[in-house]
């Protein structure tokens, strides 16, 4: 009989509660959920207005939202409820709420990505800014100690030096959200050499020597294999003791959406990691919430909203 992997960590992900305590000491925002009458986004919606990270908005067939929140034996009576009836119109009504200031952030619900993104994405939605989105996963180990956050593993296939530049200027706004005040920032190649047969090495340098005079309040070096961003061990065998960055990042930026989805899929399904996503580059915040999120990665992803999205 096959057996699972002996690499699968059997950890369960655990929800940061310094991340819960940040989120819930700031303004409760407002949450627009897409969708909103299935048992995922329900009991996401529960938990997080439980810790006082969320005012839930429900927008979506208003007899499958009551169903629910009965079901989790929740009264729902003092929020608002939207009625929508399917994919499309759910997605367009929570965008607008959005776009209009009367909700503070998105979140998808039971729809497809695709349905919830295209709604978002509408300039008449009003949720469009001069920044390309980018996505961030907040990344936690079950017994505690420094996150790390990696960004662009789930929105942008191949995104081109700006998107990565603003997604590096969103991972350090988030660190200092978060209480880091000069974060230390890799970005990702398979080599520290800039060699030019390896595209990811050259563009990890030009990014590096972009941050140098752009960004001011963090560290910033690459391009950087991912034994010289995580252990100080390689780091020291490597002759690279004392570098600012090496063996100590906070923040991880990939030259891809393929890089990035292994890394992150590495961190949860092999050392038990819990990640929280959020979509920023938006008027507000997004939440691409995962039927395959554990309750913790989505009570994370909704602090990060909290979060990123108060004044």
């Amino acid at each position: 009989m096959d057996q699972p992997s002996p690499f699968l960590s059997k950890r369960e992900p655990v929800c940061p509660p310094d991340l819960i305590a940040r989120a819930a000491a700031l303004p409760t925002p407002r949450v627009a959920i897409a969708r909103a009458g299935a048992p995922l986004p329900m009991q996401a919606a529960q938990e997080a207005s439980e810790a006082g990270i969320m005012v839930p908005v429900f927008v979506g067939e208003t007899a499958d939202i009551r169903r629910q929140a009965d079901a989790l034996h929740w009264n729902i009576s003092d929020f608002a409820i939207h009625d929508a009836t399917g994919e499309a119109q759910a997605a367009e009504i929570a965008t607008h709420l959005c776009g209009a200031g009367e909700a503070d952030v998105l979140m998808k619900g039971q729809l497809h990505t695709d349905a919830f993104m295209k709604a978002a994405l509408q300039r008449d939605a009003g949720l469009r800014t001069d920044q390309q989105l980018f996505h961030i996963f907040h990344i936690s180990h079950p017994d505690g100690g420094r996150p790390i956050l990696v960004s662009d593993a789930a929105v942008n296939v191949a995104p081109n030096p700006e998107t990565r530049q603003s997604a590096l200027r969103g991972c350090v706004d988030l660190l200092h959200r978060l209480g880091n005040e000069r974060p230390k920032v890799a970005i990702l190649s398979a080599t520290e050499s800039v060699i030019p047969s390896v595209p990811s090495a050259v563009e990890g340098d030009e990014l590096a020597k972009w941050a140098a005079g752009e960004i001011k309040d963090a560290d910033v070096a690459g391009p950087l294999a991912l034994d010289l961003i995580l252990s100080p061990d390689a780091v020291e065998t490597k002759g690279l003791g004392g570098h600012p960055v090496a063996g100590r990042a906070d923040a991880v930026i990939v030259p891809d959406i393929v890089s990035g989805n292994v890394l992150f899929k590495a961190l949860v399904y092999l050392s038990g990691g819990c990640a929280g996503g959020i979509v920023m580059g938006a008027k507000v915040p997004i939440l691409l919430t995962s039927r395959a999120d554990p309750p913790a990665a989505r009570l994370a992803s909704a602090a990060l909203a909290a979060i990123v999205s108060a004044p």
